[in-house]
């Protein structure tokens, strides 16, 4: 399961055990618990720093002494020591109190400076890489134990989708032009105009009949002139 402490593993794996139990302990809300591990783990880094310069320190409030004594008057250094004092302080509340709070905001707290502590602890006790400086405490990697997606990532994934779309425009705008030159290249339909030619009326049997006998009757008439 990831945690926010990762990058802390390469580094100390005791330390990352440590810390990373911590996380387990409030994501199963076990807030005092959860408090004591990151002192545990404050007091740990407080004693690595130290490491030669540690003489007869046993305590952590003598380490820390020790530790402020020594220091150079940087900021960073300043931010440092104040952080582990914060957790000693949440811690030794945490272990001597009577009743169980379950503190949910304090717990949150203590990590977020655990987180610092860690940061601090890797780039300039251990001449870690200068980017750890760039890491951001996630609540939500805490709470489920999955990382979310980076910045550079949820970047990719929309412009993979967005040539996805483009690729899909182009194919369906390419299909629709070829559509339309086929169809322009196809023959068109000739239509053959045949003018009708009128039908010749023919002269029907019964005309024939009726003329031949007015041709009859006609002549019958000019005998009977004739014969008187």
């Amino acid at each position: 399961m990831a945690t926010n402490f990762d990058f802390l593993k390469e580094t100390d794996v005791n330390l990352y055990d440590i810390i990373s139990d911590a996380e387990k302990l409030y994501r199963d809300e076990y807030f005092e618990q959860c408090i004591s591990q990151t002192r545990r783990f404050a007091e740990n880094v407080c004693k690595n720093v130290l490491g030669k310069k540690r003489t007869t320190e046993e305590t952590f409030d003598q380490m820390l002494a020790t530790l402020k004594d020594n220091a150079q008057g940087s900021e960073q250094e300043k931010e440092f020591i104040e952080d582990l004092y914060f957790l000693k302080k949440c811690g030794n509340k945490s272990v001597h109190a009577s009743s169980v709070k379950q503190n949910g905001i304090d717990a949150l707290e203590c990590l977020q400076r655990a987180f610092e502590v860690a940061i601090n602890y890797k780039v300039y006790s251990k001449n870690g890489s200068l980017d750890t400086l760039n890491l951001h405490y996630d609540i939500k990697l805490l709470a489920t134990g999955k990382k979310d997606k980076t910045l550079a990532q949820k970047y990719r994934q929309a412009e993979e989708k967005n040539k996805k779309k483009t690729t899909i425009k182009k194919t369906n705008s390419s299909n629709k032009k070829v559509s339309e030159t086929t169809r322009k290249k196809q023959p068109k339909k000739q239509h053959t105009s045949i003018k009708s030619v009128p039908k010749k009326e023919k002269i029907s049997l019964y005309w024939y009949i009726v003329g031949f006998f007015t041709v009859v009757a006609f002549s019958l008439v000019i005998f009977l002139l004739i014969s008187k």
